[in-house]
């Protein structure tokens, strides 16, 4: 976390070039890397449902491939969209086996 701050704080006064948006970029990816790690471990130990954010993380990684490699549209968002309706019954299943049958917290 401490890492990805860093990165966001030096690539703010690099604006002016490219190393500037790249080391934002990277800053924001580890940051959001650390907060998916709290974010599993507290949905996985029964403590708080995370499911929709857990479902989104995969959805969004697919959005990104699928955009980068020129899918159509409509392609696109069905298959985020299948991605992240399977993954939100897959979590909320396993949130409620670790919590005791409560479906969130």
């Amino acid at each position: 976390m401490l890492i990805g701050l860093v990165l966001i704080v030096v690539g703010c006064f690099s604006l002016g070039d490219r190393r500037g948006g790249i080391l934002i970029l990277c800053g924001l990816g580890l940051g959001s890397l650390a907060g998916l790690d709290t974010v599993l471990r507290e949905h996985f130990a029964g403590l708080k449902s995370h499911t929709t954010m857990l479902a989104a993380a995969p959805a969004v990684l697919l959005a990104g491939v699928l955009f980068f490699a020129r899918a159509p549209w409509i392609v696109l968002l069905a298959a985020v969209a299948a991605v992240f309706a399977s993954g939100f019954m897959a979590f909320r299943g396993a949130f409620m086996r670790r919590s005791g049958g409560v479906s969130f917290r």
